[in-house]
This record gives structure tokens, C-alpha cells and sequence, in this order.
């Protein structure tokens, strides 16, 4: 399956809630944002009906994102499903890590391949401002219970998604440098990115922001399916369908990205 630009696109980014169970300063403002209402968003039997078409196109690759995917009710199940989808090769998470101590253990006997974890610093009053309130050593505990229940390891390590503001400092990332070495973990540096003003770098540690290899589509938690991040565009398969919002999207997805002016990253999953 092909772009107009002829990138093969084989990479499912679905977002399965808005909701979130920190603040952090870069995702949201401090007041939050309203909610999406439950009956606008997807059902997991949605999810799965336009996967199971995307994967018979060529999708490959499926990462659930949020806001926060584990505040999510029955989200072990949806992973059940999209684990025994046959087409699906890597089937991956994003996380802040917070709920993971409790359900590590199941998302990894549910079928999940892979972990990203939130983290941006290990300095626990940092961590509580960055994100209005967390605590990192849930993280940090979240982390160990996942590399008990079986994530990680030299083919297929855990990720630390680290997000690089003004104030990070280099003692801050090399203390993370050497708690992911320590811990076994590959660190990702992700400069700030913004969204109404189309600011953003190729992920250190990573592939996206690299626009001429870009090989996603995006589906939010409200049935629109994106062609790129860094875009207002979008296209409801509810009303258009899987294969007509699939083809458009294929079709109108930009060379590189600009700008998107009307959506937040808890929305879109970043």
C-alpha cells in the first residue's frame, strides 16, 4: 500500500481515548480540555473492523495511544483481539507507565509485543510539575513490573519516550542515559513539538518526524483517520467508510507536515 508520494505505508497509530490521567504541561493546558463524549467514540468493535481492513490493505504494524490507552475500560481485551488479527507483526503500546504495575502482567499474556513509556525526567518534584501532579515512581515501578512480566530485551527493548523541553538540562539526560543503560531500556529523545505552529525534528532514537520515510496513518478515538500529524486534514470512516477514508487518505497525504491548528495531542496520540 502506497502514497501518492509512492512511501509505503504499512504503520497504524489508533488512538483509543482522549482521556488521560496526567496533565502534562506540554499536551495539555492546566484547565485540561472537555472530554470527548462516550458515544463519540470509537467502539472496539469499530477498531477492530477498520484494522482487520487496513491490515488486508497492507497494514502491518498497530500502536494503541491515547491520551492515556490504560485508563481505557477493557483495553486487555481490545489488545487480545488485535494480537490474534492475523496480518498484524508488531503490535505496540505508548504509555505514561502510571497503571502499568497493575496490568503489565496482563497486557503481555493478552499478546502485546511492545511497550513505550513516557518519561522526561527522574526527578520526582520535575516529574510532578511536567505533569501537574504524577508521581514517578509509579513509572518507575510500572517499568520494573514490565520487564518482569516479559517486555523488553535486546530484540525488542523497552522504549523511554523522552520529550525535551527548554529547561531539560544535560545532568537530567544523563541521569536518564544512565538509567536506561542501567535498566536495560532504549531512551528516545522527542524535541518539543508544536502543533499550531509546525514545529517539529526527527525523533532522536526513532523515525518519526522524518516526513520523506513517513510510513503512518493515524486513527483518532472519534473515527478520523489522519494522514499526518502536523495536519488539519482528516476523514471520518463512519461516514466515508474503511476503503473510501483509507484511499483519501493514501491520496491526500502530504510530502511533509505543516500544521494543525484545531487538535491537541491528547486527541491525536502524538
Amino acid at each position: 500500500m502506497t502514497d501518492s508520494f509512492g512511501r509505503q505505508i504499512n504503520y497504524l497509530r489508533i488512538s483509543v481515548t482522549d482521556r488521560c490521567n496526567l496533565r502534562c504541561i506540554y499536551c495539555m493546558p492546566a484547565e485540561g480540555v472537555p472530554p470527548v463524549a462516550h458515544e463519540q467514540l470509537l467502539s472496539y468493535e469499530e477498531i477492530l473492523a477498520f484494522t482487520r481492513y487496513a491490515v488486508s490493505r497492507g497494514i502491518s504494524k498497530v500502536r494503541l495511544t491515547g491520551g492515556e490507552p490504560l485508563v481505557r475500560k477493557g483495553i486487555t481485551g481490545l489488545v487480545r483481539s488485535l494480537a490474534g488479527m492475523e496480518g498484524i507483526k508488531d503490535l505496540a503500546m505508548t504509555t505514561n507507565g502510571i497503571l502499568l504495575t497493575a496490568m503489565a502482567v496482563e497486557l503481555k499474556e493478552a499478546g502485546l509485543h511492545r511497550l513505550n513509556i513516557s518519561l522526561d525526567t527522574l526527578d520526582p518534584e520535575k516529574y510532578r510539575q511536567l505533569t501537574r501532579g504524577g508521581d514517578v515512581n509509579k513509572v518507575l515501578q510500572g517499568i520494573r513490573t514490565a520487564k518482569k512480566a516479559g517486555f523488553g530485551g535486546a530484540g525488542s527493548p523497552l522504549k523511554l519516550n523522552c520529550v525535551l523541553l527548554p529547561e531539560t538540562g544535560e545532568d537530567e539526560l544523563a541521569r536518564l542515559r544512565d538509567f536506561a543503560r542501567e535498566e536495560g531500556l532504549k531512551l528516545r529523545l522527542i524535541q518539543y513539538m508544536d502543533l499550531k505552529n509546525g514545529s517539529f525534528t526527527r525523533v532522536d532514537g526513532g523515525d518519526g518526524g522524518d516526513c520523506p520515510r513517513c510510513n503512518r496513518l493515524r486513527l483518532t478515538s472519534t473515527g478520523m483517520l489522519k494522514p499526518c500529524l502536523f495536519s488539519n486534514t482528516g476523514y471520518d470512516i463512519r461516514k466515508l467508510g474503511a476503503a473510501k477514508a483509507l484511499d483519501t487518505a493514501l491520496l491526500e497525504k502530504p510530502g511533509a507536515g505543516t500544521f494543525n491548528s484545531c487538535e491537541t495531542f491528547n486527541y491525536l496520540g502524538g
